[in-house]
């Protein structure tokens, strides 16, 4: 019988509220030492199959892509296990401990790092010592990774030499992007003390807080602060046409979507209301489960070469201000010509709009216009005019706000923009002027 509550999960068979305090310690602690013993004896089988197992029998190119594509393994986790069991082969000391459980797999990685580029100063005959004091360092539920990373710190201090310090050794750079579950990137690196100030000193300008125009505090961390000012570092560094070609061209950020998807798909956005009768309901879920299934049969999504697939949301977003190319496809989606590229908004109009907004136009912003993109009014795959009764300046954050909220934003009687709050902001709503016009907006 299984009893209510949300401490009745069975442990092999018994209820969590049958067992006692020590119990539960006891048998937490004995499924945490199975999950280590069955962590080092995946790490022992990778290592054997990658020995063992040609790309014939794995049927993919590696035993990494292998892992991750039959597993619930990420590629990077999948590369780490692999990495970690041919390191072993060759450190016997390091195995027997991780074997026995007595260091976890992330501080064995660690000391096999160090053993494989030890400091250039360390004489071979001090490999040894070395590894041992690590391993201590490493072994046991006490230790941590901040005390190891310190003990190898000491011992590469230890042995400096007439070589760069580690801090200085670029052939130690590692940059990991990798793309999670939600369709995130996780960025973790590991940089010379160079590079990294090259990289503090170029996000620093372009992360300081922004204040609002009534002096307001910037309301961003400063994490969220950092990863604007990458995103602007990387938009300015795609846009100046100085970066070498890939694959024929400039760098950039390049987007697919079929013309049909780009327009609004808002339709299937608005559930019925309707509390009429059970059919009447019936035939409302029935029509938007159709809808559904014809937005996944055409598409429904753009798709970045890196990333995968977006939202339309995002993709009018990102189409507002671009360069475009045109692909006219036959009925089995095979390209058969290539139209003219075009920019939607040119550097004219861009002249123009910054002679007019100043910068992001949204009431209260005062980003300045260098951070700002050209946003379509009426997007122009809905028929919208690229012109200055059809643009308004916006930073990134206001343009994406524009395009995922109930804000909507109009060309004034005096062709200034006017923005529209939501009904939650503003039941009446009353048109704010753009940020840079002073008195109320004209009727």
């Amino acid at each position: 019988m299984t009893l209510g509550g949300e401490n009745t999960v069975p442990v092999d068979g018994e209820p969590y509220w049958r067992l006692t305090e020590q119990e539960l310690l006891d048998e937490t602690l004995s499924v945490c030492a199975e999950i280590a013993r069955l962590q080092t004896r995946r790490v022992r089988l990778v290592g054997a199959v990658d020995s063992r197992c040609t790309t014939d029998v794995l049927g993919f190119r590696d035993v990494r892509q292998w892992l991750a594509a039959t597993t619930l393994l990420e590629v990077g986790e999948a590369g780490r296990i692999l990495n970690l069991a041919r390191g072993l082969r060759e450190e016997p000391d390091i195995r027997e401990m991780f074997d026995a459980c007595e260091i976890s797999a992330a501080h064995t990685a660690l000391v096999l790092k160090f053993c494989q580029k030890p400091p250039r100063g360390m004489p071979d005959e001090a490999l040894g010592p070395a590894r041992h004091v690590l391993l201590e360092a490493a072994r046991g539920p006490a230790t941590n990774t901040a005390y190891v990373h310190t003990q190898i710190h000491k011992l590469e201090r230890i042995f400096e030499s007439d070589d760069p310090p580690p801090s200085e050794e670029t052939d130690r750079n590692e940059l990991h992007v990798s793309k999670t579950l939600n369709g995130r990137y996780a960025v973790r690196g590991d940089l010379d003390a160079v590079t990294g100030d090259m990289l503090q000193s170029a996000l620093s300008p372009l992360s300081a807080p922004h204040p609002g125009v009534d002096g307001t505090p910037d309301p961003r961390p400063p994490a969220q602060r950092r990863a604007d000012a990458l995103t602007e570092l990387l938009r300015r560094y795609l846009d100046s046409a100085v970066s070498p070609t890939d694959g024929g061209t400039k760098p950039h950020l390049h987007l697919h979507i079929n013309a049909r998807d780009l327009a609004d798909h808002s339709v299937f956005g608005h559930c019925s209301t309707n509390t009429g009768s059970s059919a009447s309901k019936t035939r409302d879920t029935e029509t938007d489960t159709s809808l559904l299934a014809n937005l996944l049969g055409d598409t429904g999504v753009g798709r970045l070469p890196w990333a995968g697939p977006i939202t339309v949301t995002t993709t009018r977003r990102l189409t507002c201000d671009c360069i475009l190319s045109p692909i006219v496809m036959d009925e089995h989606a095979a390209p058969i010509n290539l139209g003219r590229t075009m920019r939607t908004v040119s550097a004219a109009q861009r002249r123009a709009l910054i002679a007019r907004d100043t910068g992001c136009a949204f009431p209260g912003c005062s980003t300045p216009p260098s951070w700002c993109d050209g946003h379509h009014i009426r997007h122009w795959a809905d028929g919208g005019p690229t012109n200055l009764d059809n643009l308004v300046l916006l930073c990134r954050f206001h343009h994406n706000l524009l395009h995922h909220s109930h804000w909507h934003v109009r060309i004034g009687p005096t062709r200034h923009p006017e923005f529209i709050p939501p009904t939650s902001i503003d039941p009446r709503q009353q048109p704010l002027p753009a940020n840079n016009r002073a008195g109320p907006t004209a009727a």
